[in-house]
């Protein structure tokens, strides 16, 4: 039985979403970018990061710029890192779980106070520096099992829809015309989709049923380098501002494949972003009562600013029955349809959300430091831009961050001194999921991205703990970080017809756990 001559039962009308240059990234792609680790010095992580408004951390030039002010001496010091991924996924009543240990060095920074007087409004004017792992993204996982009433080859066909000459029509070569979606262009070669007879225009997928298999493995991330400036008022008064630098280089591998039988196929992509990006970072902390250790803290973080750059090549594998039931081997590998044999490279803005910070400090004693700190961020402001700065040319991609919400972080922590040299901290932060719960990765019919997948995170827990011991110049802190968060895992997006119209739902989807434990540990001197 011929693979290309079986009913596809729904078609997505993706030429509708899309305008004739967008070659495609997606809001997945953005929201990793977007989001941020809780990182930096053990003393920062041990606490949940809740140090707006006590200050005195090196960490905090991140968080609230302000935080540097309350220095009165100079900081040398660096963070060394351990971590534990693992990933749990359930396919129906397959499950497959996966795990990584990776070392890192995630922290070095600087600060460098100056007294200007003890009777001046101007008591000190600090300045740092610090390096930091803004966000990890590690990750491998696998899932499979039966498709049921759905296919990849639907959104090939989908892609396909409206193209009667591959090689006509002004196309000549279909990788490298900004016309054509790379899915669309690979299911057509590989023998996976085909014309249909009454219309040459409308595309037909496989028949339903198969078994899927799927495997992603990702890597790089994030680094953040923040250069600070803060005063100090009259001891009531801090300012800071930071600004961020950050530097991008994040892969990701996948490989799904789908059996009938004696037929199937195997698709795999390379993809990567690589760029870099800027921000600015606003911060002030003071003591409403001059006498009361009680402080509060605001901080502004202006959008991070990044031009990045999207490489990908993909191969896809197929083997399909023939008209005369004679199975034939497709192989197509997109570097070599390519000029130069190489990636595709597609140049691009993204602008992240703007994000507000206030927090609450209070030490009581010379023994107990509790901090309290509230953030949000409204994911769906994210804007995707071309390299002249022009956002029409991603007018699908833009106008699918209404599937993303503002997030709510809460962050608490606190430090308790056994002795004046030895004290133990504890932390908890709690984030609200950054998709809506009808969110899906749907590609422009111009795409070159080739995978489909997508993952739904939903609420995110993080526990942390921590020892530190403070000599008179030298210091050293040890953390631990568990971090846990379930999701969504979707292959792709499906697609039915209800009453005619052509509805996009999630289907069948695999339940997947994330987790991450994290031992951070860093060694300073104050002189």
């Amino acid at each position: 039985m011929n693979m290309r001559n079986k009913r596809l039962p729904a078609v997505l009308a993706l030429a509708l979403a899309a305008t004739a240059t967008v070659w495609g990234q997606n809001i997945y792609d953005a929201s990793a970018l977007a989001e941020k680790d809780l990182s930096g010095t053990a003393r920062f992580v041990g606490m949940g990061g809740a140090m707006g408004a006590l200050g005195g951390d090196i960490s905090t030039m991140g968080t609230n710029p302000a935080g540097i002010g309350l220095y009165r001496s100079n900081d040398l010091m660096f963070s060394l890192g351990l971590s534990a991924y693992g990933t749990k996924s359930q396919f129906g009543n397959d499950v497959i779980n996966k795990n990584k240990l990776r070392f890192s060095f995630d922290n070095i920074g600087a600060v460098f106070s100056s007294k200007i007087g003890n009777l001046t409004a101007l008591r000190y004017l600090n300045f740092g520096f610090n390096y930091r792992k803004s966000k990890s993204l590690y990750k491998n996982m696998e899932m499979g099992g039966a498709l049921g009433k759905s296919s990849q080859t639907y959104l090939m066909a989908a892609q396909a829809d409206g193209i009667t000459n591959w090689q006509g029509d002004g196309y000549n070569n279909p990788y490298e015309n900004p016309n054509i979606g790379w899915l669309s262009v690979l299911g057509y070669d590989a023998y996976l989709i085909t014309p249909t007879t009454a219309d040459p225009s409308k595309y037909l997928g496989m028949v339903d049923g198969g078994d899927s298999f799927f495997r992603t493995k990702e890597r790089g991330g994030v680094d953040a380098f923040d250069f600070n400036v803060a005063l100090n008022l009259s001891d009531r008064v801090y300012l800071g501002l930071t600004l961020g630098a950050y530097a991008v280089d994040y892969s990701k591998n996948t490989l799904y494949s789908e059996a009938y039988g004696s037929e199937g196929y195997t698709l795999q992509g390379w993809n990567r972003i690589e760029g870099s990006g800027f921000d600015l970072k606003f911060g002030a902390i003071f003591r409403p009562v001059e006498s009361s250790p009680f402080r509060i803290g605001v901080a502004v973080h202006t959008p991070t600013f990044y031009d990045l750059k999207y490489l990908t090549s993909a191969y896809i594998n197929s083997d399909v029955l023939d008209a005369s039931n004679t199975l034939k081997n497709h192989t197509i590998r997109t570097w070599e349809q390519l000029s130069g044999n190489g990636d595709m490279e597609h140049a691009f803005r993204l602008q992240t959300p703007w994000t507000f910070q206030t927090s609450v400090g209070h030490v009581i004693g010379q023994s107990l430091a509790l901090g309290t700190e509230y953030e949000y961020k409204d994911y769906s402001t994210m804007k995707l831009r071309d390299t002249g700065g022009y956002a029409d040319a991603f007018g699908h991609e833009n106008n699918s961050m209404s599937l993303l919400k503002g997030v709510h972080t809460l962050r608490l922590g606190v430090e308790y001194k056994v002795i004046p040299r030895l004290a133990l901290r504890a932390g908890y932060n709690y984030s609200t999921a950054i998709f809506k719960e009808n969110a899906h990765k749907l590609l422009a019919i111009n795409s070159i991205h080739t995978d489909t997948d997508y993952t739904n995170s939903k609420d995110l827990n993080v526990f942390t703990t921590g020892v530190g011991y403070r000599g008179s110049s030298f210091y050293a802190d040890l953390a631990y970080k568990f971090s846990v968060y379930k999701s969504d895992f979707h292959p792709f997006v499906n697609t039915e017809s209800v009453n005619g119209e052509l509805v996009v739902y999630p289907g069948q989807k695999t339940k997947l756990t994330d987790t991450r434990s994290y031992f951070v540990a860093t060694c300073g001197f104050r002189f």
